[in-house]
Order: structure tokens, then C-alpha cells, then sequence
């Protein structure tokens, strides 16, 4: 990468590190629907406004809306509303590390969903190491770390989002949409999901203040909808393989970012279940030689 895209990934792993702590503050003033719901319209607004300047076209078809709903559904409303009601009860960084699981997820159900992707022993061990660190994450025997209904719930994150990904990959990929043009379209498509299921979830008035408002507004305005920017940019300038690496360096900002600014703890078994997860993730996507073969591959077009 050259030096505007190293700036561009940190940039972007800053954002959605960031993002988890974030959640923590806009929760002292918002419920998790209401948080939700302003992340997912003022990330839509972002995108709809690039959208309109780049003057890029959003899918006409009802079929295509529906299967971009399903996605929204499992890669914005429940994940966030996991996130949101998991952090009342536990910290910004364990909900960070344990979204860090989610390439992880993505990997096994992908090798049981999708036929293109072939079970091999690589990824079986790299499965196993993970499911390792995880249990390390999750594990009932540590309360410093927040409470296990609260870890699960971000776990539960994880899973949907490994999911929405998983529903992308298999019906809307095939069909060759503009990346932000899919990215604008799912986020509206789930604000709209939000919008309807939010008079049903828990709800106060919101007590707004300054730190609040500055959270929300940054969570759905940066770390929701440029952080799409970013990463589609990213993958146009670098690639897909070398983009999704951002997932290696996102949990390590969560709790940088965590501990600097909500004083939150860190734990042996935070620092060992993110470090196996992410070892876990990296063998069983065989990382280090893809990125060896795509610098070959670089190479040799010079």
C-alpha cells in the first residue's frame, strides 16, 4: 500500500474501533432502538448524498430490495441492536474483540452455505483455534469484563453480521451492483426496518447531552457511513484480501480506544482470546499467504 492507503485503513480501522465506544456513551442518553435508529438515518444520509453527487444508481428491483432488506436485516438492525443492548452491560473493548470473531463466523458458514467454498484441514484448525479464543472472550469465570448476557449479546453480533455477509456473498454479489450503491441501498433498507420495529423496543425521552449528542452523531455520520467510503475505496485501491485486514487491526483500536477513554479494563483473557481468535482467523484464511502471493503478483506486473 502506499501511504495514502495506510492512512485510509488506519483511518478506517480508527473509525470502526472507535465505533464501540461510541455505543457506550450515546447509551447514557438513548436506548439501544433509538441509538440504533440514529446511527442507521444519518449513515443512510451520508451515503445518499455521495450517492447523489457521484450520481450513482440505486437498484430498481422489488426482488433485489427484498433480498437487500434480508441483508440489512442481518448486517445493520440486529447486529447493532445486539452491540447496543450487549454494551449496557459489558465494555467497548470485549465487544470490539469479540466482533473481531466475525471473519472468523463468516469463514464456517460460508465453507457450510456456500458450494464454492470447500472444507479443508486449514480451516478446520483455523475454526478450532478460534472457537478457542472465543470461549477465552466469553468465559463465565471472568466478571471484570462485564456480564455474560452482555458478551453473548456482542458474540450474537458477530454471528448476524458472519450471516448478512454470508446472504451478500451468495444472492446480491452475483448480481454485479456498484459496491456503494448496495452499501446506500442496505442502509436505507435497514433504517426503514428500524424505523418499524422501534415504537416496540424500550423507549425514554432522549437525554441529549453534549457527550451524547457528539457520540451518536459521530457514530452514524463517521464510523457508519464514511467508514463505507473508506472500505469500498480501499478495496478498489488494494484489493479485497488486503481491505478485509482492517478486521485485524479494528479490535486492537477498540481497546486502545476503550481504556483511554472510559478507563475500561484489560484483562489476561481479553489480551489471550483476541490474540487466538485472530491467529485463528489468519491461519484458516491461509492471510500471510495470500498477502505473499499478491505481492508476487504485483511484482511481476512491474
Amino acid at each position: 500500500m502506499d501511504k495514502a492507503s495506510v492512512a485510509r485503513f488506519l483511518l478506517l480501522a480508527l473509525l470502526w474501533g472507535s465505533s464501540f465506544t461510541f455505543i457506550k456513551v450515546s447509551l447514557e442518553g438513548l436506548t439501544p432502538g433509538q441509538l440504533v435508529l440514529a446511527r442507521l438515518v444519518l449513515g443512510a444520509a451520508v451515503l445518499l448524498s455521495i450517492v447523489a453527487v457521484r450520481k450513482v444508481t440505486l437498484p430498481r428491483s422489488a426482488v433485489v430490495w427484498g433480498h437487500i432488506a434480508a441483508a440489512g436485516l442481518f448486517g445493520n438492525v440486529i447486529p447493532f441492536l445486539l452491540l447496543s443492548y450487549g454494551e449496557k452491560t459489558t465494555g467497548a473493548g470485549i465487544a470490539g474483540v469479540l466482533i473481531g470473531a466475525t471473519p472468523l463466523l463468516t469463514l464456517a458458514l460460508a465453507t457450510a452455505a456456500l458450494p464454492t467454498e470447500r472444507a479443508t484441514s486449514r480451516k478446520a484448525v483455523g475454526l478450532a483455534l478460534g472457537f478457542v479464543g472465543v470461549v477465552l472472550l466469553i468465559g463465565p469465570w471472568h466478571e471484570s469484563l462485564g456480564s455474560l448476557s452482555g458478551r453473548m449479546a456482542c458474540f450474537g453480533a458477530a454471528v448476524s453480521y458472519a450471516i448478512g455477509f454470508v446472504y451478500v456473498r451468495k444472492h446480491l454479489s452475483p448480481l454485479g451492483l456498484a459496491p456503494l450503491a448496495l452499501a446506500a441501498s442496505q442502509l436505507v433498507a435497514a433504517a426503514v426496518l428500524q424505523a418499524l420495529v422501534t415504537p416496540f423496543l424500550d423507549w425514554r425521552v432522549p437525554d441529549l447531552t453534549t457527550p451524547v449528542t457528539l457520540s451518536i452523531v459521530l457514530l452514524g455520520v463517521l464510523s457508519t457511513g464514511l467508514a463505507y467510503v473508506l472500505y469500498f475505496r480501499l478495496i478498489g485501491d488494494v484489493g479485497a484480501t488486503t481491505a478485509s485486514a482492517v478486521n485485524y487491526v479494528v479490535p486492537v483500536f477498540a481497546v486502545l480506544i476503550g481504556v483511554t477513554f472510559l478507563g475500561e479494563p484489560v484483562t489476561w483473557n481479553l489480551l489471550a482470546g483476541g490474540l487466538v481468535v485472530l491467529v485463528g482467523v489468519a491461519y484458516a484464511e491461509n492471510r500471510l499467504g495470500q498477502l505473499r502471493a499478491d505481492r508476487e503478483k504485483a511484482g511481476a506486473l512491474r
